[in-house]
């Protein structure tokens, strides 16, 4: 298919909120080849408020599959689900391209209508620690082959490139930009509060994971957080559920400056992270929305798998902007985990640049 004729494109991507993010590349590169092109995305209801903060997205389109799944006969889900298929069904488009390679992607790859002379993409197989099935492979109209051992966000770029028939050019830029959610720090009693000016630079601790070994000691994270208060710096600790929030608590009680968030949605959350200096977080999807945001990050690991999710890979969020030196981001693998010193190098390396802003 000529570009030319290229005028909707469908990217199906439904979770996880890390896979998502690392998914966001990929459309700044069609964003680029194809910029007549509107860019449609597919994505679980809970991930859609921040696909809507990709530029180049068009229609966010929510799938609660997982959710669905749970009671698929209740009217509810019926009823959900007929007007999921009439939105999806709205439009025609010219490429559908399943990011996933899953049951649940291709499925939804099936149901979307193509243009006479659209097709489906896909992956023809699996790649190293990421999750593959076979009905992706079926429903593509076009399987493509992907190099096993490459990184998650690479492993988007390469199957749109080759779907579509364009180079790869520059570093991977996710183009997620922040909205006006952001919490306001609340000050002293009597003070009024202004939005998001803090007097110290503050450091987001994201020590939330879903997988109990990806964590980080409790013990390390008081330690960090003090040495980032004696470098003048505040700590804010996110959490997004009841024992989060616990730790968040609990490392906060030995911090001389320290902010537990308030519960927030995902979309506040981004916008919130957005303002602060820098973070170190563990391998979890709000560790990879301040690298996509372009923040100063140190990015724990556990295992040896940095190479393929880590943070090196996304060099900025500006489309006009070079790949910079030194890195704005860094991932620290150590067994059974990193150690505080570890971490606390890996930081100093960029807080020169934090302080400086």
């Amino acid at each position: 298919m000529k570009a030319a004729t290229i005028q909707r494109i469908l990217i199906v991507k439904l979770s996880s909120l890390g896979d998502v993010v690392h998914a966001m590349p990929a459309v700044q590169d069609l964003r680029r080849a194809y910029p007549q092109a509107q860019i449609d995305w597919v994505v679980e209801g809970a991930f859609a408020p921040l696909v809507a903060r990709c530029e180049g997205v068009g229609q966010v389109i929510a799938c609660d599959l997982r959710r669905w799944r749970k009671a698929p006969f209740a009217t509810t889900t019926r009823r959900e689900w007929k007007a999921f298929k009439t939105q999806l069904q709205a439009q025609a488009y010219d490429a559908v391209i399943d990011l996933q390679g899953l049951s649940k992607s291709a499925l939804v790859s099936w149901l979307a209508r193509t243009t006479p002379k659209g097709k489906r993409y896909g992956l023809a197989n699996q790649t190293e620690g990421s999750g593959f099935e076979a009905p992706a492979r079926w429903v593509a109209d076009v399987a493509i082959e992907i190099e096993p051992h490459v990184h998650a966000v690479q492993r988007s770029r390469i199957l749109c490139a080759a779907s579509l028939g364009y180079d790869l050019q520059g570093p991977a830029l996710c183009g997620l930009k922040p909205g006006d959610l952001a919490i306001v720090q609340p000050g002293p009693i009597g003070q009024v509060d202004n939005p998001f000016t803090p007097k110290k630079a503050v450091v987001a601790l994201v020590h939330g994971t879903s997988r109990v070994d990806k964590e980080w000691p409790l013990a390390a994270w008081v330690e960090l957080g003090q040495r980032l208060n004696h470098a003048g710096f505040a700590v804010a600790l996110p959490h997004g559920n009841a024992a989060e929030k616990a730790t968040s608590e609990a490392i906060a009680q030995q911090l001389q400056d320290a902010w537990v968030w308030p519960a927030m949605a995902l979309d506040a959350m981004t916008d919130t992270l957005a303002h602060c200096a820098g973070v170190v977080g563990v391998d979890s999807g709000v560790s990879h929305i301040a690298v996509a945001l372009d923040l100063p990050h140190v990015q724990i690991y556990n295992f040896d798998t940095a190479w393929r999710t880590g943070p090196e890979v996304l060099a900025g969020t500006d489309a006009a902007t070079a790949p910079r030196l030194p890195l704005r981001q860094l991932s620290v693998f150590g067994q059974p985990q990193p150690t505080v010193d570890a971490v606390w190098q890996a930081w100093d390396s960029l807080a020169t640049p934090v302080l400086c802003r």
